[in-house]
């Protein structure tokens, strides 16, 4: 089944640029705001999925998601110190002031891209269609999107500038690697300017490891905080009159890219409780069990510094034996990443020793 998902023969791509995207969940995590979490996202491909079956298109498989952000204004107050721009509620049935709740909201342009499979025993491939049928196909799913939220905000019409190219496609991907490989140039020229989310898993456990060498009880957590924010540091240097002078400098070197804290998924808490068993559950049709963030680093890399397709998206691991429901990235970087020479320990609380950061918010007090 995995090498089935990423193998890319008789596969195709869904593109929807430029999306508008209007309150969108800003509060991503219990530890991060800002982009919603890429789980938002695959909740959506399938949610888009059922609403095409019930449209009368059910041969499309949705596989992989990727986003890329072309603008994005999270609503929070001017200032050093921001807060979250809150809502004013109309009064309640007997004229007292409705309560306020917190919730943290972002305006997006963001634009996706679906790596697709299909049903070879259903009729009607899409992939085979002539280019005009192919075409009314990608409006029918971009306005069946439009009805929907995506990562609980709406989408609104907008008029693009010139320029802007927001006419969706679907394509089929080219059996041949070489032909592949320009069809991906093509697709990456129309997302730009804008940034993919692309995870980077790889720098968390390189961090960790650099860390353990200076103090053996570093854990995950003090990796992800470390990598999550600038260190800046201070260092004599010779002056030209003979006196030393005090020299402050980050620890990111040059090149080292766009790194951001993310959520990507859940661990489990507890065992599978059957449908109905736990009291007051939202379903109780559904098994149910409870879990916690998982967190892990993740990088805005522009299209144009991508080779593959395979490199934009994100798709679903679930390993329900583990407990371990999270997003993974195909993304590879060119290149080891600079990384700093003298990490320090940021001194956070004990997290769970893992290849991927399971904290939740009981972690970080």
């Amino acid at each position: 089944m995995t090498e089935a998902l990423h193998s890319l023969v008789g596969k195709g791509l869904l593109v929807i640029p430029h999306l508008r995207v209007q309150n969108a969940n800003a509060i991503s995590s219990p530890l991060t705001h800002g982009f919603p979490s890429i789980t938002a996202f695959l909740g959506l491909q399938w949610a888009l999925e059922r609403k095409l079956v019930e449209a009368g298109i059910d041969n499309l498989f949705f596989e992989k998601v990727g986003v890329v952000c072309h603008w994005h204004e999270e609503q929070v107050t001017d200032g050093f110190v921001k807060n979250f721009r809150l809502t004013r509620n109309p009064v309640d049935k007997d004229g007292s002031t409705a309560a306020i709740v917190e919730e943290g909201r972002i305006h997006l342009d963001i634009s996706l891209v679906f790596q697709i499979g299909v049903d070879d025993t259903a009729p009607g491939n899409p992939f085979t269609l002539e280019q005009a049928e192919r075409q009314a196909l990608a409006w029918t799913i971009r306005e069946l999107l439009s009805t929907m939220r995506i990562a609980g905000g709406s989408v609104i019409h907008h008029q693009p500038p010139p320029g802007q190219f927001i006419t969706p496609w679907l394509i089929a991907l080219d059996a041949d690697a070489e032909k592949r490989a320009e069809q991906f140039r093509k697709l990456r020229r129309r997302l730009l300017p804008g940034f993919a989310l692309v995870g980077r898993d790889d720098l968390l456990a390189q961090r960790l490891q650099q860390l353990q060498q200076q103090d053996a009880k570093a854990s995950t957590l003090d990796a992800w905080l470390d990598l999550a924010r600038f260190n800046w540091r201070s260092h004599e240097e010779p002056g030209a009159d003979g006196k030393t002078k005090l020299v402050w400098s980050h620890d990111r070197p040059k090149g080292a890219g766009w790194l951001v804290p993310i959520p990507v998924g859940y661990s489990a808490l507890s065992d599978v409780h059957a449908a109905g068993q736990v009291a007051n559950a939202r379903d109780t049709d559904t098994p149910l069990r409870f879990v916690e963030s998982v967190y892990s680093v993740g990088q805005w890399v522009s299209p144009h510094h991508m080779h593959s397709i395979s490199d934009l998206l994100w798709w679903p691991d679930s390993q329900v034996e583990r407990g371990l429901y999270r997003a993974r990235s195909s993304y590879q970087p060119p290149a080891p990443a600079p990384v700093p020479d003298e990490p320090t320990v940021s001194g956070a609380p004990d997290a769970p020793e893992s290849a991927s950061l399971h904290a939740a918010a009981a972690a970080a007090h």
